[in-house]
């Protein structure tokens, strides 16, 4: 089955790939692999503010990391690489805008690694860091980044 067909059948539509809110690049390949910078969570269209331990939710951080797999896929997509020219997910790195005692940083990671094993099966299992931050770009709540490993053309 192809990751299109995945999608399809997990009833996944992609948001639109988001725009940088700064001077870098959404994707870089270099020596086969794809760095997806840092994607924002949004939800309905709306950026998922605030912070863990504070004004978010376990449940709605785990869905803001959830937002944040979707536009890494998206991101590829959109930067010209076939869904299934992904060879493996190799380390997703998640930002979790969170208060000094919150400490479930992995739990709300895991929306954006389950997300990834749901589309690519075990070629979506990662490495990964999950680390709390005082703060992130335009007062998110969750920030991921991805290095996707892809096939050789």
């Amino acid at each position: 089955m192809t990751i299109e067909a995945r999608l399809a059948e997990l009833g996944i539509v992609l948001p639109q790939a988001a725009a940088p809110v700064a001077s870098y690049q959404p994707v870089v390949v270099a020596n086969g692999l794809a760095h997806i910078s840092g994607q924002l969570p949004f939800v309905a269209g709306e950026l998922v503010k605030g912070r863990l331990g504070e004004d978010v939710s376990l449940e709605q951080g785990y869905d803001a990391a959830r937002a944040c797999g979707l536009m890494i896929i998206a991101q590829i997509r959109a930067a010209g690489i076939a869904l299934d020219n992904v060879a493996r997910v190799v380390k997703l790195g998640a930002f979790i805008n969170s208060t000094p005692d919150f400490t479930d940083q992995p739990k709300v990671a895991n929306g954006a690694s389950e997300l990834m094993f749901e589309v690519f099966g075990d070629l979506g299992r990662h490495a990964r860091s999950a680390v709390g931050v005082p703060v992130l770009p335009l007062g998110a709540a969750v920030e991921v980044d991805a290095i996707i490993a892809l096939a050789a053309d």
